[in-house]
């Protein structure tokens, strides 16, 4: 049976019934504890759990994240949010030289089974050290794997996953998703990790994407559909491993694809999905690949020029409309 909530009440119920069911899972953070979460995503954690579970840590990335990786290698199953990804540029020796690697240093010996969790890109007016989409930033490091969904069924479904991986995962959220809700079902479920999802089927262009961009995405679909353009709308949810199959698949059906992400555009998610979809179904495209991105610049804070630097329905109508060969 299903039920509405919030996406960080299913971040909430995900980590707390991991940590119900294994007593080495533990939550640790910036304001996780007392403050019930930085945007309330570990309320009333604490009381149920304690402070040896859910540990508040000083403004330290580097730091707490190291306390993390060292647990995470001696038997425990650490949670850490970052209050933003932004901040955890800070913590980036830990993920990239001990976390990722120390299952391949150490000849399969010591594995890191560790979840880093928080939001992630653009929330508006916060400036340009705020603002930034790290997806591909982590995606290009072997080792880990990278999560990013778009609404609470999948939040809770792949967090769970994440929890009980063996490698270390980015969990990607977004601050301005926290809020928004949805149906979960309320018996246990996981969602595998690398498996994209068909959220609107589709015959006539195949339009990708992934975390908040989802909205942009189902939106253009919609108007599109006023047009007669009946366009597959497909949710990555994970961004590595990339499930190729489902958009290659999906390419074979439609004949044009574009792509719609908050990265920017230089070795981007979107430019390795081109690639590698122009190298195995390029006899399938009958339009070249497109994209949208965000503008190839720091994300300034003036409200017009967020709105100018992000994706939109608008731009994403636009875009798919010249894949179609339609008239402007």
């Amino acid at each position: 049976m299903a039920r509405t909530i919030a996406f960080r009440e299913a971040l909430r119920e995900a980590m707390s019934e991991e940590m119900r069911r294994d007593d080495r899972v533990f939550l640790m953070g910036e304001e996780v504890a007392e403050y019930n979460g930085a945007y309330k995503v570990s309320q009333g954690m604490l009381a149920e759990f304690g402070p040896k579970r859910i540990i508040d840590t000083p403004i330290a990335e580097l730091g707490f994240t190291g306390i993390a990786v060292g647990a995470a290698q001696n038997g425990l199953r650490p949670i850490v949010e970052f209050m933003t990804w932004n901040f955890a540029v800070l913590a980036l020796d830990q993920i990239l030289n001990t976390a990722s690697k120390m299952l391949a240093m150490s000849g399969g010996q010591i594995g890191c089974p560790i979840v880093f969790r928080g939001p992630n890109g653009s929330a508006g007016q916060l400036g340009a050290q705020h603002s930034t989409a790290f997806e591909s930033y982590y995606a290009n490091i072997p080792g880990i794997k990278v999560i990013s969904p778009s609404n609470p069924y999948d939040a809770k479904g792949l967090m769970k996953a994440a929890i009980r991986d063996e490698d270390p995962v980015m969990f990607m959220e977004s601050e301005v998703m926290y809020g928004d809700k949805g149906e979960v079902p309320e018996e246990e479920y996981l969602i595998e990790i690398g498996k994209a999802d068909v959220k609107r089927p589709g015959n006539d262009v195949t339009i990708v994407s992934y975390n908040k961009m989802m909205k942009v995405a189902l939106g253009a679909a919609a108007e599109l559909e006023k047009e007669g353009v009946s366009a597959e709308v497909i949710d990555l949810r994970t961004i590595r491993p990339l499930d190729w199959y489902t958009i290659l698949e999906s390419v074979k059906k439609t004949n044009r694809l574009v792509i719609v992400e908050e990265q920017w555009p230089m070795c981007s998610v979107s430019s390795e999905i081109a690639y590698r979809i122009q190298k195995e179904g390029f006899d399938y495209l009958d339009a070249p690949i497109r994209r949208i991105t965000a503008a190839d610049a720091p994300l300034h804070y003036a409200p017009n020029l967020v709105e100018l630097a992000l994706p939109n329905v608008e731009r994403t109508v636009k875009l798919v409309k010249e894949v179609m060969y339609m008239r402007k």
